[in-house]
């Protein structure tokens, strides 16, 4: 059963796991714990949704499976089990319970270069491991470095092969869409955005304008300003510049990263400082990523190299096909970046309607503006501002009241308002359990 993708019986997956709560939700998929049922062993079910994918999904779902059942790595989260059945398919997965890497750091009392140097060494690792078997993951990004357990020391695990993408061995063999060259060294790239980012906190490539964050990239615009890079030793600045060498070519392999001395070398070379100011800057980097769902690390990654991006240069300054050429990649840009924000607004609702249905108004508040403003019948109709009125409504009304067992979002559909703001129109679905029956 583990590793096939072939259709099973209706009941093989629940006649092995037992399915317990929610861990996570997608437009297409449902993430749970699931044990099984002999070994009692716990995992993460990842249940997709089959009659709302298209055959290019199903495509897409088909190759995921069959490269998570390639890698088999400490550094990587692996896939134990794929079972298909009539309009459902189930991977189960290591169940992972550290969340993410970057939300550890910035809960740390004590972190420095040295921790960095080993966090990457494990995303190194994992990479490595992917193009030993000629995998490049394209989705490198903090959202998908997780920790193994909450335990100090836990291991980071490297996750989500939705974009993964197998590929020839031989230099010539990296070509997938237009033919353009789509290699390891786009993963390499990633590396070294994330590494600048574990030394300081932000990120070697921003601009709120996603066309001119796209030409920074492509240009390699990035620099190491003072004070905060005063403090790092120059042998981690030199693996960064070769990660994030422009000229493909000439980028450095997850080998020869492995093999730099700043991480062979870790207690000599890297220092042991506390980086407080790292820490600092991470948390208002964690919270900008979560607040506007932008992948800063990598949002032209998977169309990055020096090569598949096509250079300004490459083209007749001004000329029709220039313009022409940037606009349809700046566009995919925008259109990833959006897609991310979307989803993400999606879940932010979903997270606030969830804390209203269950009176959780700790989380509320901190999804709210406290200078929110709202018509409120129950005083009038007249506007209140703040959310004293709020706090009143859930220590009072909302007890009194029959509260939903479950509210789900149906047919959401999100309308961006510039980068700051959106409105989001959906059909909220509630149940309700009275002394008879359940009713919605």
């Amino acid at each position: 059963m583990a590793g096939s993708t072939s259709p099973v019986s209706k009941q093989a997956f629940h006649e092995t796991y037992e399915l317990k709560e929610e861990l996570g939700k997608g437009a297409f998929s449902i993430v749970r714990r699931c044990v099984n049922k002999e070994t009692r062993l716990e995992y993460a079910a990842k249940i997709i949704n089959t009659r709302k994918l298209s055959s290019r999904d199903l495509q897409k779902l088909e190759r995921e499976a069959r490269i998570c059942r390639l890698l088999k790595h400490p550094n990587i989260v692996r896939l134990h089990s794929s079972i298909a059945e009539e309009g459902y398919h189930y991977l189960v997965f290591d169940l992972v319970t550290g969340g993410e890497l970057f939300e550890d750091i910035v809960a740390r009392e004590y972190y420095s270069e040295a921790d960095a140097s080993h966090c990457i060494q494990q995303i190194l690792e994992s990479v490595h491991h992917c193009h030993h078997n000629k995998v490049v993951h394209r989705d490198l990004k903090p959202e998908n470095l997780l920790l193994a357990s909450k335990e100090k020391g836990a291991a980071v695990k490297l996750a989500d092969f939705g974009l993964a993408i197998e590929v020839d061995g031989d230099k010539h063999g990296w070509y997938v869409l237009k033919k353009e060259p789509y290699g390891r060294s786009v993963d390499l790239w990633a590396c070294g955005v994330i590494l600048y980012i574990l030394l300081v906190g932000y990120p070697p490539f921003w601009d709120e304008d996603q066309h001119k964050l796209y030409a920074q990239i492509k240009a390699g615009a990035y620099d190491y300003p003072s004070p905060e890079w005063d403090t790092v030793t120059d042998e981690a600045k030199e693996l960064i510049n070769t990660l994030l060498c422009v000229d493909q070519s000439k980028r450095i392999t997850a080998t020869e990263a492995l093999k730099h001395p700043w991480i062979v070398n870790r207690e000599r070379v890297a220092s042991k400082v506390h980086r407080q100011e790292t820490l600092d800057g991470l948390k208002k980097f964690n919270a900008r990523r979560k607040l506007k769902g932008a992948i800063l690390t990598t949002i032209v990654a998977r169309r990055f190299s020096a090569n598949s991006v096509r250079p300004f240069v490459s083209k007749k300054k001004g000329s029709d096909e220039e313009l022409t050429v940037h606009s349809e990649d700046e566009h995919e840009v925008d259109a990833v970046a959006n897609k991310g924000k979307e989803q993400h607004i999606i879940q932010l609702t979903q997270k606030l309607i969830t804390s209203i249905t269950t009176g959780d108004f700790e989380t509320y508040s901190k999804l709210i503006d406290p200078h929110v403003t709202a018509f409120e019948p129950v005083s009038n109709g007249n506007l209140v501002e703040g959310l004293e009125f709020h706090k009143f409504y859930f220590d009072n009304l909302h007890s009194k009241r029959a509260t939903p067992v479950n509210t789900t979002i149906l047919s959401p559909h999100v309308h961006m308002l510039g980068d700051e703001a959106a409105c989001i129109c959906y059909v909220r679905l509630q149940q309700f359990l009275s002394r008879d029956y359940c009713c919605t």
